[in-house]
């Protein structure tokens, strides 16, 4: 049973005021159908504040975000969203430098070796429309499930080497 405009405002309200990312992930398909545009935009802001300061938490007490831990799983998703927004709008080297500290933020090492492509991608100023089509593979990506783009075409790794070359 779907709730009430209400309701759903104070299920966000209270997600909000608990700081979890999780939690408004969850409501994020109600949000979408119920919003209007305006109402949408902070909603996704809020996420992103909430995961900015959890980010600045996280590098200030040196650790790594746990992807098998919901808010540490929820905080990697709206920072890697943030930095694909970056990326779609074309700001590569702001993209780039959000998908660098990504690749080191998490225990997860599949998650880490594909930030570092995504990363390889921004630095070489290829399009995010080249990347998708000449470097990611998004039919074994949504095969995987992942929230991120995870699985590579074989020239994804020439990307990678051409990028550690240049930086040596």
């Amino acid at each position: 049973m779907a709730r009430s405009e209400e309701e759903l405002k104070t299920a966000v309200l209270e997600a909000q005021t608990a700081s979890d990312i999780a939690s408004l992930y969850v409501l994020e398909q109600e949000v979408y159908e119920v919003f209007d545009e305006d109402t949408l935009n902070g909603f996704y802001a809020y996420i992103l504040d909430l995961a900015l300061e959890k980010l600045t938490d996280t590098l200030e007490s040196h650790r790594k975000m746990d992807m098998k831990e919901v808010q540490d799983f929820a905080t990697t998703r709206a920072l890697y969203e943030y930095a694909m927004e970056h990326y779609s709008a074309g700001d590569d080297k702001d993209a780039a430098a959000l998908f660098e500290v990504l690749s080191g933020l998490t225990n997860d090492a599949k998650f880490s070796s594909s930030l570092k492509l995504h990363w390889a991608a921004a630095t070489e100023n290829l399009s995010l429309d080249n990347f998708l089509s000449k470097i990611a593979d998004l039919d074994e990506t949504e095969k995987m499930g992942t929230f991120y783009i995870s699985e590579f075409q074989k020239e994804a790794q020439e990307l990678l080497d051409n990028s550690q070359t240049k930086g040596e």
